[in-house]
């Protein structure tokens, strides 16, 4: 009984957690990240910490053409995105820690389904849908970052 009540009270703590993360996400702000890709250089919002990467561009109606969001693991991991909360068709390419894009993944306006990497990645950058393509970047481009410190 005692085991059960406790798996409620921690399921219940985790449900408020998660929706006042939800709820002040449009409080977080994010850095900025200087990304290469060739001949194409991008100003984009950086998300390294938990909060700014659990936020991500939630609640967002619309985003630039050059726009995007960075971000940025504790180390290379099989990373996950998915789409809650979030308006916008984005591509997510994910980046291992030379540089290199290992995937490219279109994503849906609220879609829970995960979309994870191929291989562990130190970075994933989502841009519009259809952004990679239009500007010819491909699985195998290089990405140089320049963070702030």
């Amino acid at each position: 009984m005692q085991k059960t009540i406790t798996k409620h009270v921690y399921a219940a703590a985790l449900f408020l957690g998660l929706s006042l993360l939800s709820f002040a996400s449009h409080a977080v702000e994010f850095d900025e990240a200087k990304v290469q890709i060739r001949e194409i250089a991008l100003a984009v919002e950086y998300a390294h910490s938990f909060e700014q990467r659990a936020t991500g561009l939630m609640h967002r109606k619309s985003l630039c053409d050059n726009c995007g969001m960075l971000f940025k693991y504790s180390r290379p991991r099989i990373a996950g995105m998915w789409m809650k909360n979030t308006f916008i068709p984005l591509d997510v390419a994910f980046i291992d820690d030379q540089g290199k894009i290992t995937d490219i993944r279109g994503m849906q306006p609220h879609d829970l389904t995960s979309i994870n990497s191929s291989t562990e990645v130190l970075y994933a950058l989502e841009m519009n849908l259809g952004w990679f393509a239009k500007h010819n970047v491909n699985v195998g481009d290089i990405v140089e970052v320049a963070i702030p410190k």
